[in-house]
Order: C-alpha cells, then structure tokens, then sequence
C-alpha cells in the first residue's frame, strides 16, 4: 500500500481562512452586509494572530450556520467559481505547492481535509490539482437551500476518523501517509499518520509539536496560480463549466460522504 498526503487549508495551504476570503464577492452579490464583512475582518485578525480554538471554531460554525440559512447552493458556487482567481489564486503558499508536487511524483494522492464547506473546498481542491477532498457539508433542503444544519463536520477528531475511512477504501497505508496544519484542533488528524508536520503552527500545536518531535515548517512564499496553472477566463458560460469540472473532480468523495454520513452526525 502507499501512503498519501494530508493538507489541512487554512494557513497551510493558503494564507488566511478560505471562507473569509469569499467575502467580498459574497457582498457583492449581496449575500452579505457591511456589518458581516466588518465583522469578519476582525474575525480573520484574530483568527491570524491567536489560531483557533474549540471555542473559537464553535462559535464561527455557528454563527456561519445562522448567516448562511437560506441561501442557495447553487448560487455560493457559481460565485466562488466565478471569483477563485481574484480571491484565492494571489494567498496560495509556494511551499504548499512544492510538496504537492513532490508527493504527486512519489506517488502519492494528494488529499486536502478542511473545516471549511465543500462548495469552497472542492472548487480549490480543483483549481490545485488535488486528487482529493474531504470538507465539511452542509444539509440541504429540496428547493437547494442552506438549511442552518450540517451533515458532517470536517472537525478535530472527525478528521482523523475520516482519514481511516478513507485509507481504508483507497487502499492508503496511514503509516507511511504525511499530514499538514497549523492548528491545535489538528493534533488528531496528525497523530493518524506516520509522518505529522506543523506548518505555521500556532502556539499550542508548536508546543504540541515540539513535545511530540514533530517536523516544524513555515510557509511564507504566497505565489499567483497564474504563474503555475492555466486560468480560464471569466465570464457566466467559462463559471458554468468550471462547476461542471469541480463536481467531476469531487463527485466520488462526496458520494463516499453520502455513505457515510451517519457514522459522524
């Protein structure tokens, strides 16, 4: 069996929270308003200076679940299709992507696990060239609207038992896999795998990493997608089949969640 590559996203992967940084294309199309984007400039500062805790990440799961009941699916991914170039492309980590190439030439999959919702995760997970997403999922109800409830959290342990599902029906030898984070709420996810690495850790997984002997990495090189991967231009026919591309690309993870689903509710 071989091993595989783990990446959590935020501040692994890219420089700050993924889902804040859909917030000005989300006000734009007038999903959210100047007092939800003020707000969550303060919540990435201090997300970006303290990391996130339980507390922290209970609180913003929350009041996520409260903004975005009503919404519909389908309308979150045409704007964050539409706008992935503009708002992820330019926080991407070079050193991220240097080790997805690596593992890719050694063989590897390359899998991202994110707290943050598939109708982001999968669409970056595309847009980089990942073989794989596992992400949070919301409940959706039969008009394609938010309903305020998940159906699986991609969070603290259920990470780390989704990595055993998932090494399980891929054939993945955990013990020769790699894991990537930054948090403490992270450490079960590390622990699953034979080689954890700290990446930009905040102070308690630094301090978790150092008691553990962990390998220690800082990512400091954002790099435009650009310069790496074709970007298809912009425009309302290029974001339909970019949609069509990322539900291709993502369709058996989430059908394998579909199937799972009861084991993390």
């Amino acid at each position: 069996m071989a091993g595989a590559a783990f990446f959590d996203l935020d501040k692994t992967i890219v420089a700050k929270s993924s889902v804040l940084a859909f917030g000005k294309p989300l006000y734009r199309e007038g999903l959210l308003s100047k007092r939800i984007i003020v707000k969550s400039m303060y919540a990435q500062i201090v997300y970006m200076l303290v990391g996130a805790d339980e507390s922290k990440m209970e609180e913003v799961r929350e009041s996520m679940l409260a903004l975005t009941r009503g919404w519909k699916q389908d309308h979150v991914a045409s704007i964050v299709a539409e706008t992935m170039d503009e708002m992820i492309s330019p926080i991407v980590y070079a050193e991220a992507l240097e080790l997805f190439d690596e593992h890719h030439a050694a063989g590897r999959k390359v899998v991202i696990v994110s707290s943050s919702p598939e109708e982001i995760v999968q669409p970056i997970g595309a847009f980089l060239g990942v073989d794989d997403v596992i992400a949070t999922r919301a409940k959706i109800d039969d008009e394609g609207a938010y309903t305020g409830e998940l159906e699986f959290y991609a969070y603290g342990p259920h990470k780390a038992e989704a990595l055993h599902i998932y090494a399980a029906e891929h054939d993945i030898d955990l013990a020769e896999s790699y894991a990537y984070s930054d948090s403490i709420t992270d450490v079960p996810l590390l622990e699953t795998v034979g080689h954890p690495v700290a990446v930009n850790p905040d102070r308690d997984l630094a301090n978790a990493a150092n008691d553990r002997g962990w390998e220690v990495r800082k990512f400091a090189r954002p790099v435009r997608l650009r310069d790496r991967v074709p970007v298809p231009p912009k425009g309302p026919t290029i974001a339909v089949g970019t949609i069509v591309a990322v539900t291709g690309a993502g369709v058996a993870t989430y059908a394998w969640w579909r199937r799972h689903a009861a084991r993390f509710s």
